[in-house]
């Protein structure tokens, strides 16, 4: 077990065509048998091996929608994790043994094209002149003075902010695209980048390079939040993710350099194709519609419920610490008219939804569509106004819905929807910060209302 997880989760051990094969058909097993497992358990569907495998992540997160709980998801993020790093690593080293570039390893985080680099790295034999080796992980036995040290680290740093900025710039301001080139593709370029200039005109240590390729990571974070290109709350929910894509590119320039030398040609290849891969995805953007259900239970009959359903008076000011940092929050909601074609209109601490009503059912059912919608957060900044071009329109909602449902003992179950359509990449790791968000904003208003009705029902006793 201790030669498999240095094999997996290691750099050093060399990876033969049978390893890669094996490992490969072993890892998957065990992970579409577990997320599988855990999908049929909580929600009792169905999760087919065509579904499984299929990189548009749509049809897999309509199965972890209710009844599942909403920690299901973040599981199964987190869970996939370290099955990337050994995909990563383990196809890097294979590219390496079977005489390709290291950057062939990368195209494991190409969807589609995946599957087929792996089926050929399965098959490549061994190449003769070059072998993964543990000598290649340690500094070179030449001591490059300081100053070369510094200097390398620091080209590889300033290269890697640079590519930073220019993909932000290119993806937000002329592509209006937020994909999967930006929030993936990116981090690895830097790290890539970083890691090949750290080692150049020295081959320097493995640990060293890491090191390096973080620091970029961390520092093109500072430079988005000096030049204004993005507030505090984005970049902290980036930062994990950018953080092991940078590991994963810091591998491979690191590969780049000491096993089988290159120019750095083959980075500016890597470097000119991703803002062309940026642009392709802005000609196609996916958007789904999600669905986002909140319920609440109220020591109250429904017909006290509804009153407070179609407009409610002013909620008391957010204590928890995510609405004070910036997340928009509900304030009231007031309502001209009555039954459908009323226009509901719930005010939130950046604006207001207006919200056409599409079905009125006293003390059953009040759905609405959204004509119209603020900001879903002020951004957190060093300055007073930081709008980047993502806070207007990439996360829209589309309609609501609220149910009332008769219980026992003259008690209400309240059901809150949401259904929205979100334009950021990957949407499997970004719904699971919408949802997260739109479920808080749910039980900020669905708790009011509880408290509102069951007061009332006091006072009438």
């Amino acid at each position: 077990m201790i030669q498999l997880l240095k094999l997996w989760f290691g750099l050093q051990a060399e990876v033969s065509r049978r390893t890669y094969l094996i490992s490969g058909f072993a890892l998957m097993g065990i992970k579409y048998a577990t997320e599988a497992g855990a999908v049929f358990c909580f929600t009792g569907r169905v999760l087919w091996p065509h579904v499984f495998f299929n990189p548009i992540m749509t049809m897999r997160q309509e199965l972890l929608g209710p009844p599942a709980p909403a920690w299901l998801q973040w599981a199964i993020v987190i869970w996939t994790l370290p099955f990337l790093w050994i995909a990563v690593g383990m196809s890097v080293r294979r590219a390496v043994n079977s005489g390709q570039s290291a950057i062939v390893g990368l195209g494991v985080l190409i969807p589609f094209f995946n599957y087929v680099l792996m089926l050929r790295l399965a098959m490549l034999p061994v190449s003769g002149d070059c072998s993964w080796s543990n000598a290649w992980f340690e500094p070179s036995a030449t001591k490059p003075p300081l100053d070369h040290f510094l200097s390398s680290a620091l080209k590889g740093i300033a290269a890697a902010v640079l590519i930073a900025l220019v993909m932000v710039s290119l993806g937000a301001y002329v592509f209006g695209s937020y994909g999967i080139s930006l929030f993936l593709g990116t981090p690895v370029l830097m790290g890539v980048t970083s890691a090949f200039l750290y080692n150049r005109p020295t081959r320097r240590g493995l640990g060293g390079t890491l090191v390096v390729g973080q620091a970029s990571v961390v520092l093109g974070a500072f430079a988005l939040l000096l030049f204004a290109f993005e507030g505090i709350i984005c970049l902290v929910m980036l930062a994990w993710m950018a953080s092991g894509m940078a590991l994963l590119g810091s591998l491979v320039g690191y590969s780049m350099c000491v096993l089988r030398p290159t120019s750095a040609g083959s980075v500016l290849v890597l470097a000119a194709a991703l803002p062309l891969a940026l642009g392709a995805e802005s000609l196609h953007r996916p958007t789904p519609l999600y669905e986002v259900v909140s319920t609440v239970e109220i020591d109250a009959p429904p017909e006290a419920v509804w009153p407070h359903v179609i407009g409610f008076s002013e909620l008391p000011e957010p204590s928890q610490w995510f609405f004070r940092l910036g997340i928009a929050y509900p304030q009231r909601a007031t309502i001209v008219g009555s039954g459908v074609g009323a226009v509901r209109r719930c005010e939130f601490s950046t604006g207001a939804f207006v919200e056409p009503i599409t079905a009125w059912e006293p003390g059953r059912r009040l759905a609405f569509d959204v004509e119209s919608q603020p900001a879903p957060m002020h951004e957190l900044s060093p300055y007073r106004h930081v709008h980047p071009p993502h806070l207007d329109g990439y996360l829209r909602s589309k309609r609501g819905e609220f149910r009332l449902v008769a219980l026992p003992g003259g008690r209400t179950r309240l059901e809150g929807s949401t259904w929205y359509e979100l334009e950021l990449y990957p949407q499997d790791y970004w719904t699971l910060w919408s949802d997260g968000c739109i479920h808080l904003i749910h039980r900020r208003v669905l708790d009011h209302v509880k408290s509102l009705a069951e007061r009332d029902m006091r006072r009438a006793q």
